[in-house]
């Protein structure tokens, strides 16, 4: 590991007036961050350490949904009375998410911020424009079967590992944010990542410096929520495909995939097929798909995965 500066952060705003400098990383649980560093994948100048700030509550909102503050570990989210009741889609998601050590050190912000999980990534020995832009992408000829189905490019097809991020997406959730300047602004989770593109070293809409104190949710949509992660084993293990799901009496509903893309993966047109069943769901979520050899099967996967949703929600409701 490469030395690096390091100091603590007195509050939101000065820690991203500090961010502005070159090479400055935020650190929280450093669930992820540290093991990059150890790797030297990450080799940051500067570390900001957040924890001190007043980032770890979870409040109500005035339209009766929930602030949950960047700090927030994910194992005392998933135990929160009000998520477990009106957000269940939520806590499911995060305790299918790595062991419960690492959900004690995990935040909130953190999770969304995870960087991939592509073999090619971690292996500094192999291309990879994520890591180094411009050595190429090693999985487009390589072992790829874990990586993404949809939305990625020439230049990366790695996904995206966050299971509360899955979660999220179908819950409509809201990315709050202070900028080194001292404004705030708010991103819709759906407006959050960026597609690889040319430049898949740039993962999200962030701007150097810019912190995320809070992530919002809507008020309760109601409905059966459910979440279901399928992967090689039963613990501590990415998914191959998740699917986050909300589902109403009627028929209407709203489903996210994680697994297959750089992102959690939506479309809300494809939700407008849920009454006519997973497959004609799964046709409309992964039109333009542009699957290797190797991962193909994530494509069916995907839609027994919803298959199975679909049917333990009719069964909850009979």
């Amino acid at each position: 590991m490469k030395a690096f500066g390091y100091e603590r952060a007195a509050s939101p705003a000065d820690a991203a007036a500090a961010a502005r400098r070159p090479g400055t990383r935020f650190i929280a649980g450093g669930t992820n961050l540290l093991d990059l560093m150890k790797l030297e994948i990450e080799t940051p100048a500067h570390l900001i350490d957040v924890n001190g700030l007043a980032l770890d509550t979870i409040d109500k909102t005035g339209d009766g949904g929930l602030r949950i503050g960047a700090l927030v570990r994910n194992t005392d989210l998933a135990a929160d009375a009000r998520v477990r009741r009106d957000y269940p889609l939520l806590a499911r998601a995060l305790l299918a998410g790595a062991s419960g050590q690492l959900r004690n050190r995990a935040t909130t912000a953190g999770n969304l911020l995870q960087r991939t999980r592509c073999p090619y990534f971690y292996d500094t020995d192999q291309p990879c424009n994520k890591r180094l832009p411009g050595s190429g992408c090693g999985a487009l000829e390589g072992y790829s079967r874990q990586l993404a189905v949809i939305g990625g490019s020439r230049h990366c097809i790695a996904t995206h590992p966050s299971d509360m991020a899955v979660a999220m997406r179908a819950l409509d959730a809201v990315v709050e944010t202070v900028k080194p300047d001292g404004s705030e602004r708010r991103i819709p989770l759906a407006e959050f990542y960026l597609a690889p593109g040319s430049s898949p070293q740039r993962e999200t809409v962030l701007e150097p410096g810019e912190l995320i104190v809070a992530v919002a949710l809507p008020p309760p949509v109601g409905g059966r929520q459910l979440y279901r992660k399928v992967r090689d084993r039963a613990s501590y293990a990415f998914a191959l495909v998740s699917v986050a799901a909300i589902v109403h009496e009627d028929g209407r509903g709203r489903i996210a995939v994680g697994g297959v893309a750089h992102q959690p993966w939506r479309r809300e047109a494809a939700e407008a097929e849920l009454p006519r069943g997973a497959k004609a769901v799964a046709a409309r979520l992964f039109d333009g798909a542009t699957p290797t050899d190797d991962n193909r099967f994530k494509l069916t996967l995907a839609e027994r995965t919803i298959a199975a949703v679909l049917v333990e929600a009719q069964e909850v409701r009979a």
